[in-house]
């Protein structure tokens, strides 16, 4: 014979009694990311920085045109991809200090001074910190190109290329064969990377963003590109695809 089970109120009332004793936690985050990507390649005596203009947060997209490229002074020009308001918050937070430095010294800051400038202020937010990852470039003291990669609380290198934000798994590995010269089999002799010339790191970067855009669903729309050289900045944008 089959043992019958009954319910009791009590118990009914004792374990919503103890279900509304247990406590709700609430959360709240301060960040979010919103997705984008941002390359940058250094040539002989010019500097490349490119950015996507989408915006988006999960599978919605906010924007379809904000840059993600700042052009800080004439040989200087910021990028950085992750959450957009801490993004623009930082580069307005940099070009002032540039700005106070140019009226106190009566120059431009020049691109390493400001790569190290980049590092203090990143680092002092290290506890709260910016919740981007950036790439600084424009041209050095000899007036070639230079790049330096940025991590959100300021550890920083220089590199002769470098791609960052969403579809950075995808691009790195292209320029590390396109640029870099990696992995290549050839009877003849390459040339260095370094010897580049500008219209070919162009039609490099414009097939990297075309590329990542058929995989990566938070890059698109528009591509922002950023040539430094020592006549000054110039700006180009490229139509990607809207879907």
């Amino acid at each position: 014979m089959a043992a019958t089970f009954h319910r009791s109120p009590l118990n009914d009332c004792m374990t919503e009694q103890a279900y509304k004793s247990v406590p709700i936690e609430h959360r709240f985050s301060p960040y979010t990311d919103n997705g984008g990507t941002i390359v940058a390649v250094a040539g002989k005596d010019f500097c490349v920085i490119a950015g996507d203009t989408r915006q988006s947060e999960g599978y919605s997209i906010n924007s379809r045109n904000v840059p993600k490229c700042f052009p800080l002074n004439g040989t200087t020009v910021l990028a950085n991809a992750g959450f957009a308001a801490d993004g623009v918050n930082l580069a307005k937070r940099v070009k002032q200090r540039m700005e106070w430095y140019s009226h106190a010294h009566d120059k431009e800051m020049s691109t390493p001074a400001s790569a190290q400038m980049l590092q203090t202020i990143l680092y002092g937010k290290r506890f709260f910190p910016y919740y981007v990852f950036n790439i600084l470039g424009g041209l050095d003291h000899e007036g070639h190109g230079c790049i330096y990669s940025f991590d959100p609380v300021g550890s920083y290198e220089r590199r002769p290329y470098q791609a960052g934000g969403s579809a950075a798994s995808l691009i790195q590995p292209f320029l590390d064969n396109q640029i870099g010269l990696k992995n290549q089999v050839t009877d003849e002799k390459v040339q260095d990377y370094s010897n580049l010339p500008l219209e070919s790191v162009l039609k490099i970067v414009k097939d990297s963003f075309t590329s990542a855009t058929e995989r990566d669903i938070h890059t698109g729309d528009y591509l922002q590109l950023v040539i430094v050289r020592p006549s000054g900045i110039e700006e180009q944008q490229i139509t990607l695809k809207f879907d």
